[in-house]
């Protein structure tokens, strides 16, 4: 049986464009992906980056409005950068007025605990390890965060999204926070029981997401939670994350076994020529990320120049990883991923200069894959 897709969307800005019309792009496509019959649509939560979102728990609400039952979240809201009152009360607001239809996405990104590399360091070499083909899925080594080229913008972002003097609580302490405050059983520190309203009782579904067999993966197996497994992120750590995941999979109420989702970035056109042209500056758009500058402006595959050699290797895991091709090529190269993980649900990212390409893309995929109103239209 053809396993459920879903949409990521990072509303990205292309070249000419800005984020008005970046936000407008991301309601409209969550409005076709519906209507084409993707059970999901999850926004992700970038900052200081040529994306538009920013504010995926304000995001929610307008995605919501717009649509009328594909289910809305996020993938994943920084924990980091957010108390666990204003997660709860931002999607229980939401929830009061479009109730069970959201996805609470949870990730440990905005934490302090990343390493940055002081300046004047050289980056990291890459690892010496040769990119495996199993089952015909690419496995790269593992990309090294300490190959990023600049963590001077990284580190100033961080010092932005944090009040002075705050520090985060641990990942773990805080969804257990975000879990008591939907359950009505939050009690502080010094015993007082608070009450999130509106947020306590919401019909939100908590998901956590990793990109590593860290301990993303181990909370969300021990606290018998779905989860999503990042290939497009970190395609060379997908197997270990999703053994992690299940190796700690305690069963709960709402799920007597795993359910794991697997995301892959993808570009489908009517055949593989203009699939691969289209994607053509899908490596620039990840070079500007690596080389610390975050997310550039999503170049016109027209006039993009090629990659350097340099920017190519720095890349080389994101490209070779993307799912390019004709409908009935990327979706054979899915039915791979998904058995190799064996993921319940796969969730697609897509990103093109034009819009109406990525519209094209994701309808197209759509279609070959046999979802219900693509098929009967």
């Amino acid at each position: 049986m053809t396993i459920p897709l879903s949409v990521l969307d990072l509303s990205p800005i292309s070249v000419g464009s800005d984020a008005r019309q970046a936000l407008r792009n991301t309601i409209d496509l969550a409005r076709q992906v519906e209507r084409w019959g993707y059970r999901r649509f999850w926004i992700a939560e970038h900052h200081f980056a040529q994306v538009a979102s920013a504010a995926p728990t304000t995001l929610i609400g307008l995605l919501a409005a717009a649509t009328e039952s594909i289910r809305i979240g996020t993938a994943a809201v920084q924990l980091g950068h957010h108390t666990s009152a204003s997660v709860v009360e931002a999607f229980g607001t939401v929830d009061a007025l479009y109730p069970g239809r959201l996805d609470l996405g949870l990730g440990r990104s905005g934490h302090r605990g990343a390493q940055l590399r002081p300046a004047g360091v050289p980056p990291t070499p890459a690892p010496d390890r040769p990119v495996e083909v199993r089952d015909g899925v690419v496995l790269p080594a593992p990309f090294n965060p300490g190959r990023l080229l600049d963590t001077t913008l990284f580190a100033a972002s961080l010092e932005a999204l944090y009040l002075p003097g705050a520090e985060p609580l641990p990942y773990g302490e805080q969804v257990r926070q975000i879990r008591d405050l939907l359950a009505g059983t939050y009690t502080g520190s010094d015993g007082v029981h608070l009450r999130a309203i509106p947020g306590e009782g919401a019909d939100v579904q908590l998901w956590l997401f990793g990109s590593s067999g860290g301990e993303s993966a181990r909370l969300a197996g021990e606290s018998g939670l779905p989860f999503a497994a990042n290939y497009h992120v970190s395609p060379g750590t997908i197997v270990e994350t999703v053994e992690a995941y299940r190796a700690a999979f305690q069963p709960s109420e709402r799920f007597p076994r795993p359910y794991l989702v697997v995301s892959a970035d993808v570009v489908v056109a009517e055949d593989d020529a203009t699939a691969r042209h289209l994607a053509a500056s899908y490596g620039h758009w990840v070079y500007s990320i690596r080389s610390g500058a975050g997310a550039a402006q999503y170049l016109d595959p027209d006039t993009a120049p090629p990659l350097t050699d340099h920017q190519r290797r720095l890349v080389e895991d994101r490209v070779s990883t993307q799912f390019v091709g004709s409908p009935a090529a990327v979706a054979e190269r899915l039915r791979a991923l998904q058995q190799l993980t064996g993921a319940d649900e796969l969730v697609i990212t897509s990103v093109t200069h034009d819009h109406a390409d990525r519209l094209n893309s994701h309808r197209l995929l759509a279609r070959e894959w046999g979802l219900t109103h693509v098929r009967a239209a």
